[in-house]
């Protein structure tokens, strides 16, 4: 084994590791008086680790040129794409955080460091190249969100989140454990190498459960449906940020684990598990679609997006082609840019006293006292509705085509129908905050940082957005290529 080699391999994870123990000892002496240089410091050492990815997805590093400490880890293009949207995602909700914890007096300095060592752990789940190293990878992530949708210690609705995210996730944990113990038991093998190898042939009882409990387990991650329950509650109970922080960074790290496990390790047995991914896929588009209609809290409506969103995401999974991960990747992408915009969207809907504003019908007629907030978020919703010429309409596009070239036109059709549902509650955001009569309630003044992150997501799922589709589309495909080399 070369260490030297490894080492360099896991360079991006080295950087998170010094960053999050310097940031550790700066937030024990300085206390929160310091939390704001701590947030920009955690920010700087995202973005170092990101810069190091450039060559691994330039080049599309893929094989065993990329496999770090006996193959326990993976350093390919895949990984890198996938910890790039991590990296951004956390450096995003990073930078919104303080203005809003400011307000509540509750900026804690080890708020941006439970985010650098989440981000690590993710960092890890997406590079894994055996069922203890993914294990390990999402605890460490789990083990810090627990603490994040708690961190308003004060506050009974963080912590009654904070409580249901890790009694639910405790449990999801146990049933991937168990997946991950029969795997092993029938197979011999944690490595994904291995457990591919023995399952390539005939697929036993045993390991067919162990497939089986393993993607409930991931499920839970993803908060696909039936594993949705905690969503709406936690992404309502958490602040604003830590709901931003859930539904970008640790929702890309578990879809690109899960994609990662299916096609590479599972790859061979693609009968065993397509009809588990198609109804999670469909169930998720209907239930969060529904669940969705009948929300007056805005943070509940987008948490029912996030279920209805990775059911589309799914359906590119579920094609199983090189074709479908690339397309799951570019939806990715586009999904964490509407997602964080429209939580940022939700941080800057503030009343004259800068109370935060949640409620729908406390927002109409905003377009009125926040114009410009106002069509931000009108333009944001389309997107997220798959509306044309906005970007979020081909991450949809590209997912479909994807499940049609794999001759799944009845699951494609059935996506597109159940879309249309989807379009509804959307819609009726768009609705109250641009033609109801106005309530004059979302008046606040927000922060620059606020700002600067709303502006660039609106340029990405603008139209403007499809102007990156052409190296976007390159590099998802150079990705998505990693995943196929064994099958």
């Amino acid at each position: 084994m070369d260490f030297a080699a490894s080492f360099a391999l896991i360079a991006p994870e080295l950087v998170l590791t010094g960053t999050g123990l310097v940031l550790l000892l700066v937030a024990a002496w300085g206390g929160d008086r310091r939390a704001q240089l701590v947030t920009y410091l955690a920010c700087i050492g995202l973005f170092g680790a990101g810069v190091l990815l450039v060559p691994t997805l330039h080049d599309g590093l893929v094989g065993p040129a990329t496999s770090a400490f006996g193959d326990l880890f993976r350093a390919d293009a895949y990984a890198g794409f996938a910890k790039a949207l991590i990296y951004l995602g956390a450096i995003g909700c990073l930078l919104v955080a303080p203005a809003y914890f400011d307000r509540l007096k509750a900026m804690r300095a080890e708020y941006p460091v439970l985010v650098v060592f989440a981000s690590l752990g993710m960092s890890i789940m997406v590079s894994a190249g055996d069922l203890i190293t993914l294990y390990v990878g999402l605890e460490l992530n789990s083990l810090a969100a627990y603490v994040l949708a708690s961190i308003l210690r004060n506050d009974d609705k963080s912590a009654e989140a904070g409580l249901k995210y890790f009694v639910l996730g405790a449990l999801a944990s146990g049933i991937l454990l168990y997946g991950m113990s029969l795997l092993y038991g029938f197979t011999g093998s944690t490595s994904f190498v291995g457990v591919a190898a023995a399952i390539s042939g005939e697929l036993s009882t045993g390991a067919l459960f162990g497939i089986v409990f393993v993607l409930a387990g991931l499920a839970f991650k993803i908060s696909a449906v039936p594993f949705h329950m905690w969503t709406p509650d936690v992404y309502e109970g958490a602040p604003t940020p830590v709901s931003a922080f859930f539904a970008t960074a640790p929702k890309v790290a578990a879809v690109a684990l899960i994609a990662r496990v299916a096609l590479e390790v599972f790859g061979s047995q693609v009968d065993a598990w397509r009809q588990i991914v198609i109804f999670l896929a469909l169930a998720s588009i209907v239930v969060g679609a529904l669940g969705a209609i009948g929300q007056d809290n805005i943070k509940r409506l987008l948490a029912f997006s996030s279920i209805n969103n990775v059911g589309f995401i799914l359906i590119g999974l579920a094609a199983a082609t090189a074709q479908g991960a690339s397309a799951m990747l570019v939806y990715l992408w586009i999904y964490m840019a509407m997602s964080l915009g429209s939580f940022v969207a939700v941080l800057m809907l503030k009343d004259a006293e800068g109370a935060p504003v949640e409620s729908i019908s406390s927002m109409s007629g905003m377009v009125r006292e926040q114009p410009l907030l106002s069509w931000c978020l009108f333009f944001l919703m389309l997107s997220l509705a798959g509306i044309p010429p906005l970007f979020g309409f081909w991450g949809k596009f590209v997912v479909f085509q994807a499940a049609v070239e794999a001759d799944m036109i009845v699951l494609a059709a059935l996506g597109i129908a159940a879309s249309v549902i989807g379009a509804f509650y959307y819609l009726k955001v768009c609705k109250v905050i641009m033609f109801d009569e106005s309530k004059g309630v979302v008046t606040g003044k927000s922060n620059a940082s606020h700002w600067a992150v709303l502006g660039i997501t609106s340029l990405i799922i603008s139209p403007l957005g499809y102007l990156l589709t052409p190296s976007l589309g390159d590099l998802a495909d150079k990705a998505a290529s990693a995943l196929f080399l064994g099958v």
